[in-house]
C-alpha cells in the first residue's frame, strides 16, 4: 500500500523516513540528509533528476583493518541514499525492495565523513532506477559510483 503524500512533502518528510523505515543496524551508520530534491529549479535544465544528498560521518566502527571504511558500509549507505531518492521523485514514500545494486569502488577513503549524490534516472510505476556517487566530504574525489535497480511494491 502506497502512503499518501505529506501536506508539507520536503526535508523534513524524508528525515521521517529515514528515522522510521530503515532497520535499526542502518539508523547506526548515523546518516544525515543534506539536501533532497524533488522539483525542478527554475529554469532548471532538461537532465534535472529528481534525489537526494546524504552524510555518512566517519567512524572507526565502519571501518576495516588499515582504518579504510569498508565496502559494506558504503554499500549500504548508497543504498539507503536510492531509497531515499526515490522517496524524492514518488513524493512520497513506497514500499520498495532492491533488485539490483553494482558498485564500482573508484578509491580508499579513511578519516573522512562519505556523500552520497543519489538521484533516480527513471522512475517507472513498478520499477526504478538510479545512481549514486559516493565522494569523499574531505576532499570531494570520488569514492565509488553506484548503478540500481528497484522493485515498488
Amino acid at each position: 500500500m502506497q502512503e499518501q503524500p505529506a501536506a508539507e512533502f520536503g526535508i523534513a518528510e524524508a528525515r521521517r523516513v529515514l528515522g522510521e523505515v530503515f532497520a535499526p543496524w542502518v539508523l547506526d551508520l548515523n546518516l544525515s540528509i543534506e539536501g533532497f530534491d524533488f522539483t525542478p529549479p527554475p529554469g532548471g535544465s532538461a537532465d534535472w533528476q529528481p534525489g537526494a544528498i546524504l552524510r555518512m560521518p566517519f567512524s572507526e566502527r565502519l571501518c576495516r583493518s588499515g582504518g579504510v571504511v569498508c565496502g559494506q558500509a558504503l554499500m549500504a549507505f548508497a543504498d539507503t541514499a536510492m531509497v531515499l531518492a526515490n522517496v524524492a521523485a514518488n513524493r512520497s514514500f513506497r514500499p520498495m525492495t532492491t533488485v539490483d545494486q553494482t558498485i564500482h569502488f573508484m578509491r580508499a577513503v579513511s578519516a573522512s565523513d562519505v556523500l552520497a549524490d543519489a538521484r533516480v534516472v527513471r522512475l517507472g510505476r513498478t520499477m526504478s532506477f538510479g545512481r549514486v556517487a559516493l565522494s569523499s566530504a574531505t576532499d570531494n574525489k570520488p569514492v565509488a559510483m553506484v548503478s540500481s535497480a528497484f522493485a515498488m511494491l
